[in-house]
């Protein structure tokens, strides 16, 4: 009998945006002229590339993100849906989502990629106040936020967007009420990051200049624990630090990458995880076109990982989910059980702190432990 190979979650990087936000450190450019043609031709190109580590395997997901997605070609979306179509088997309850931002945004557009085979949104929203959207860089209003949301909600069955919250300034009444104004909007996902500052953006400079304050550790604690008991109140539940969802609507891409299930990245600055190897994509996007038209690949390294490569990423995966670190999942990629990894003391330490939970089948950041969870790993993976 053939031995039945891992699902496979695909995700698509469209590397363009129509400006850079501050607070962004994703692979995103901003360019005046983009050639459809070389792009679809690149992205056919890189997939059948990959067409062993494709075939033979279900694709559970497949998440157009960027850069923003939205300005993508529907056609293009289509194109790469029907090849992949050609060459995995998709899963019947297969989910594909493209993210997209309120200001490339129309009700016709949205109907296309639904045609194209899109059956999940995600809408950067990032905040429904309006200095808040100012000092975040971006370039929509909130009407223009809600509208975004309500197109979102009439034509897709299945609909996320985001916040950002723990901004400069930002008390927890303001926080409430903003969040409380979402979840009328929101339906069965909603993503609400804290705003963290990343090396190599505007927001990075600034923040080293003083131009402003970031809320200290009590008050995003405090932020953390508001969100989690509002979400909450209205049954999305955090399956994850920064995602909340009614039973059943998680986002399957997600969680794949969380699962440390095997996942393929295709476009610029795309990463692969797949038997635990890791394969990095070329980050400039005429660069990686170039190699793709030259070698039929945009790959800037390709590396096995380590064991213990593989058990450190298995564990900070793992317990940013209410689900924690499998030890059956683990003893099967490992070949060892969880406690030949972590010494139990270890373990019994951080439970007698309530920062773990366990049971017969996973161990679990506790409520408090995912407010540290940065200190728990690094306990976890001396």
């Amino acid at each position: 009998m053939q031995k039945m190979l891992p699902n496979l979650a695909i995700y698509i990087h469209w590397p363009f945006c129509k400006s850079k936000c501050p607070y962004c450190d994703f692979n995103s450019h901003v360019r005046d002229k983009i050639d459809a043609n070389s792009w679809q031709e690149a992205y056919l190109k890189e997939i059948d590339y990959f067409k062993p580590n494709i075939q033979g395997r279900t694709i559970s997901s497949i998440f157009f993100g960027g850069g923003t997605p939205s300005l993508m070609e529907a056609l293009l979306v289509a194109r790469i849906i029907e090849k992949l179509s050609l060459i995995g088997r998709f899963d019947k309850n297969i989910e594909i989502t493209l993210e997209a931002n309120p200001t490339s945004i129309e009700a016709k557009k949205f109907k296309d990629f639904r045609e194209a085979g899109v059956n999940r949104i995600s809408v950067g929203i990032q905040s429904l106040d309006p200095d808040a959207l100012k000092f975040l860089g971006r370039n929509h209003s909130v009407p223009q936020s809600i509208k975004a949301i309500e197109t979102a909600r009439d034509i897709f069955a299945n609909y996320s967007f985001d916040l950002i919250y723990a901004r400069p300034d930002q008390s927890l009444k303001e926080w409430e009420n903003e969040l409380s104004q979402a979840l009328k909007l929101a339906d069965k996902h909603i993503s609400l990051y804290q705003l963290t500052i990343e090396k190599g953006t505007a927001f990075y400079s600034d923040y080293k200049n003083k131009k402003f304050l970031m809320p200290n550790e009590v008050l995003s604690a405090s932020l953390y624990e508001l969100t989690n008991d509002i979400t909450s109140s209205v049954g999305l539940e955090s399956y994850e630090i920064s995602n909340y969802a009614k039973p059943g609507f998680e986002s399957k891409h997600n969680l794949s990458y969380w699962n440390y299930d095997n996942y393929l990245g295709i476009g610029p600055g795309a990463h692969s995880r797949i038997d635990k190897q890791a394969i990095m994509m070329i980050h400039n996007p005429e660069n990686w076109l170039d190699k793709i038209s030259k070698e039929s690949n945009g790959i800037q390294s390709r590396i096995d990982l380590s064991e213990r490569e593989v058990f450190e990423e298995f564990v900070l995966m793992g317990l940013r989910t209410k689900y924690g670190i499998n030890k059956m999942n683990f003893k099967k990629l490992m070949g060892q059980s969880l406690d030949n990894y972590i010494a139990p003391a270890r373990i019994v330490t951080l439970k007698k702190e309530d920062l773990l939970s366990e049971n017969e089948t996973s161990v679990s950041a506790t409520k408090k432990g995912s407010q540290v969870l940065n200190k728990v790993i690094e306990y976890l993976t001396l």
